[in-house]
């Protein structure tokens, strides 16, 4: 029926800011109230038959806010329209079109997560969200005007009063009609809701990441690993507040329960991993500094001093490993000989000097003699470099 078809429809919008005293409370001189103004944006929900609505306020219209308040709004209403008709508001519509939108892509998944629809209405066509548009008008006369003389402290204490005001309007008697927006809300439109899921959807935010050499990509200084495949590709990554997931053209390639904590910590899938990486599975500074020791005493001075010159053990422990591939490579005996050249040059060798050195070759060359006689050797004086007697006789000789 034309009442079924009319009651699935949801139309939604933040409202401009509102002009409600809200004050925060900060911590100025240990203990003292700013009293600074603090903008709040109201967001209005409505049902277009019964003008059934719901309203909430928050600090931002960022996508934060815009999920939450959508996801607030089902459980306010007890189930899903099959059509949303938010606003063009860039945090749910990022390019507006009559024909082809293109939502949020956090926004979408939620819809998704709904099982419903979100259709946009059309700019500077008022008329596509008529029942928000009322409502919001209704809304700022009806509640915003009667709380605009009080102070609220938090924005917790601001939509506790506009709670007890919304129930006001939502009971309110209509004047050409019986009942009230509750009363038409659950005669004629909450049948045709949607059911809400069995668990509400968990806010997920989006982010891009290349895949470091090591096969793991950083999501707020904690490390995931992705198939080692995947090496110096650019993967999306959709971060929830316990999963980390990481996608590569759309398909998913990796999950991971997501880090707190020390900053640096690793998730190290070990299917991830080549198979002659496997064998650093349990990698740590112990296992580090063993297999230094082993190479030599120049290596192991080396290694912590890397480990020592980065602040996360994540980062050492990936350079240390790249020393250890070197010696795969060139030979631990090269690579305790190049240890030992940088350390002629400095207290603290980095990998970057132990690459240089073996690329050049310099850890092959021979070192000075301290043995030969004083008398082969060139000679100095305050006034320059002079040639002893050995030169000389050399010399005759040839």
């Amino acid at each position: 029926s034309s009442l079924s078809k009319i009651s699935v429809i949801i139309s939604v919008n933040f409202g401009s800011s509102c002009n409600i005293n809200l004050r925060t409370l900060c911590s100025v001189n240990n203990n003292n109230i700013t009293g600074e103004d603090i903008t709040a944006y109201v967001f209005v929900a409505a049902l277009p038959c019964s003008q059934y609505a719901y309203v909430e306020a928050f600090l931002s219209m960022e996508t934060v806010s815009w999920i939450t308040a959508h996801i607030h709004a089902f459980q306010f209403f007890g189930g899903v329209a099959r059509m949303i008709v938010p606003d063009n508001l860039k945090t749910g519509v990022e390019k507006s079109s009559r024909t082809d939108p293109v939502i949020n892509r956090t926004y979408q998944e939620m819809a998704e997560h709904y099982n419903t629809t979100i259709i946009p209405a059309r700019v500077r066509h008022p008329k596509d969200k008529a029942s928000a548009e009322g409502t919001v008008g209704t809304i700022s006369t009806w509640i915003i005007a009667s709380l605009r003389n009080q102070q609220f402290f938090s924005i917790k204490e601001l939509n506790e009063a506009i709670r007890k005001k919304l129930t006001e309007y939502n009971t309110k008697p209509f004047q050409k009609k019986p009942g009230n927006r509750l009363s038409a809300f659950t005669e004629e439109e909450k049948f045709a809701l949607i059911p809400l899921p069995a668990s509400p959807y968990e806010l997920a935010t989006w982010k891009k990441a290349t895949v470091q050499y090591d096969y793991h990509i950083s999501v707020d200084k904690m490390y995931y690993s992705v198939p080692y495949e995947y090496i110096k590709q650019l993967v999306d990554v959709r971060i929830t507040k316990n999963l980390v997931e990481i996608f590569f053209k759309h398909f998913r390639i990796a999950s991971h329960k997501r880090l707190y904590g020390k900053v640096g910590q690793a998730s190290t899938i070990p299917e991830h991993m080549p198979d002659n990486h496997k064998k650093y599975i349990d990698f740590n500074q112990d296992l580090v500094l063993e297999w230094a020791s082993k190479v030599g005493p120049h290596t192991l001075t080396t290694v912590k001093s890397i480990l020592a010159s980065y602040k996360t053990e994540k980062q050492g422990l990936n350079s240390c490993l790249a020393l250890m591939k070197l010696a795969d490579k060139h030979s631990v005996e090269r690579v305790e000989a190049a240890c030992k050249r940088a350390l002629d040059y400095t207290l603290r060798p980095t990998l970057k000097s132990i690459q240089t050195i073996l690329k050049t070759g310099q850890d092959k060359l021979p070192e000075a003699n301290p043995s030969v006689d004083n008398t082969t050797k060139n000679t100095t004086s305050s006034y320059g470099f002079t040639r002893g007697a050995a030169y000389y006789g050399g010399k005759n000789n040839d």
